[in-house]
């Protein structure tokens, strides 16, 4: 159920599954090559969402993304962290989860780009996201047509600029954020 496909036309090395916190809920590494020889280090997530029929909580899905936060924050080089992670850009688990990985949210200051739910225009909200290392600068992002799917897809074109890097470094967590990660690991 929360399976996913991942294709590059960009050699992947080091790919891997794993199931960090749910035995069926799989996320995926890889090291994307691009080009120039330069790697990029993805991470690719579909956390289970809180649901009556699933998960009581959102307790797993939180503990989820706040792994994969520090393992993003701990890389250094230019990485990028992607998927439908059932939640909204502003919860507090998604703001922590910024403020954790360091990583930038490309939406910011741009629009909402709500993917979910495709069929029910009254009810949209931005369920799939993409955060990006300061290494990185926008080009481009927009929401594409209607394919069929429940959520629509978004594009998102990036520059790697690691000589001229973002001068942002997002949000910064203070003790209160890192209390509540510890919190969501537990």
């Amino acid at each position: 159920m929360y399976g996913m496909h991942v294709y590059s036309r960009l050699p992947l090395m080091n790919a891997r599954t794993q199931y960090l916190v749910e035995e069926d809920v799989p996320s995926m590494y890889a090291d994307v090559t691009l080009p120039s020889g330069q790697r990029v280090q993805a991470h690719f997530l579909h956390p289970a969402p809180p649901s009556p029929t699933e998960n009581a909580t959102s307790g797993p899905r939180d503990k989820e993304l706040v792994m994969v936060a520090r393992l993003a924050k701990g890389e250094g080089g230019p990485r990028l962290v992607m998927g439908d992670l059932n939640d909204v850009a502003w919860s507090e688990t998604t703001r922590l989860f910024r403020k954790i990985s360091g990583l930038l949210d490309p939406r910011v200051g741009r629009g909402m780009f709500n993917s979910f739910h495709a069929k029910y225009w009254i009810c949209r909200w931005p369920l799939d996201h993409l955060f990006v290392s300061h290494h990185f600068k926008l080009s481009r992002i927009q929401r594409l047509a209607f394919f069929g799917s429940d959520h629509f897809a978004i594009f998102v074109e990036l520059v790697l600029d690691a000589d001229n890097a973002q001068k942002d470094h997002g949000l910064e967590p203070d003790s209160d954020d890192k209390a509540l990660a510890r919190d969501k690991m537990s």
